[in-house]
């Protein structure tokens, strides 16, 4: 398979990022019940195009990395946060997700930022390694800090410096 290339997200991939995020909805990495019709946006007044960067194989969007500030202070402002990370099911194992990370971690450099920080269930061990294999440290953990599907689940808190 060829390696993935990354772009910022363009208005009219809104639909087609829509329908990635609900495909791969899971508990495994999700903390909202999944999404029924009708469908809410998915860009808003928090994250539009320019916070997203896209993966594509073949010309087709498999994945996405949405990067934010984990706060609106100004004494925070130099922190990025990845705060959404998906990859379709069959592009999983083609290095996209390694892809968009080291991509995320370069832009919010190209931003001025001097760390990085996201948020991972303690259950999802395969992006825990995969975060972890850029250089991600876990800095912190929230024990059963949400309720997902009959279970306790940590929210673990990972960083990194630029």
């Amino acid at each position: 398979m060829p390696e993935p290339s990354i772009r910022t997200a363009r208005p009219e991939d809104e639909e087609v990022l829509g329908r990635l995020d609900r495909s791969i909805w899971s508990y495994q990495h999700a903390v909202r019940p999944q999404e029924q019709p009708p469908y809410d946006p998915f860009f808003n007044e928090r994250f539009g195009p320019r916070d997203h960067l896209v993966a594509e194989l073949d010309g087709r969007v498999v994945g996405y990395v949405r990067l934010g500030f984990p706060t609106p202070l100004v004494s925070n402002a130099h922190v990025r946060q990845i705060q959404g990370l998906a990859v379709a099911e069959e592009a999983r194992g083609h290095g996209v997700g390694r892809a968009l990370i080291r991509a995320v971690v370069t832009e919010a450099r190209r931003q001025g930022a001097l760390r990085i920080t996201l948020r991972v269930l303690g259950h999802n061990t395969p992006a825990r390694k995969l975060y972890e294999s850029e250089g991600f440290a876990v800095e912190g953990i929230q024990p059963g800090e949400f309720y997902l599907d009959g279970e306790y689940v940590d929210d673990v808190l990972m960083g990194r410096s630029l």
